[in-house]
């Protein structure tokens, strides 16, 4: 038997432990792809598309290689909010939220064999009401600065979080029990 190899074309320590929790073995090969988008696509194309791109960006196009590549975005008042790029930033962002719901994208790529499939998850998040001295209190975590809308539902994140509706992980950042069984479909073996 040919022995396969799942690349994972992201940084992501989150994306890496949910990898490293299934037992799956893999190796992680970065993607520098800038996040930009064309205003134009909906959320579900946006994070399909960074995925692609990602996936992509470090094929090698080794035939028995599995590529998979993700990026999550949080959609909320049509609009998309990425990672904060000041605390200022992250504030309005977390107030935005504030007592309010969003959605949280997924998207997965994977690269096999020449081809790449996308699917996207979408989970919605309830935010409690939130004070200002509570947002500040959770900005000094310093937690927020990586993540998409400012806040990780994995962390200490998990406080401002009152309902979710649908995949934890998608929000967590992979919706692994989707994308496990993309890759069987895809053709990828895994360990037993």
């Amino acid at each position: 038997m040919v022995k396969q190899t799942l690349i994972l074309a992201s940084s992501s320590p989150r994306r890496k432990e949910l990898l490293e929790d299934l037992q799956i073995p893999f190796e992680v090969r970065t993607s520098n792809v800038e996040e930009t988008f064309l205003e134009s696509l909906s959320p579900e194309e946006v994070v399909m598309d960074l995925a692609k791109r990602k996936a992509q960006a470090v094929n090698l196009n080794k035939p028995t290689e599995f590529i998979l590549g993700a990026d999550t975005i949080v959609y909320s008042n049509e609009a998309i909010l990425g990672k904060p790029s000041s605390r200022e930033e992250a504030f309005q962002m977390i107030r935005q939220l504030s007592g309010t719901s969003h959605s949280v994208y997924t998207g997965v790529a994977i690269v096999a064999d020449g081809q790449c499939s996308t699917f996207f998850e979408k989970t919605d998040v309830l935010f409690w009401e939130l004070t200002d001295e509570e947002i500040n209190s959770y900005l000094d975590t310093g937690e927020p600065f990586d993540k998409a809308g400012a806040y990780g539902i994995q962390g200490v994140g998990r406080i401002l979080v009152k309902e979710i509706h649908g995949d934890y992980f998608t929000v967590v950042g992979l919706p692994i029990s989707r994308t496990v069984r993309e890759l069987k479909a895809q053709g990828f073996i895994l360990p037993t």
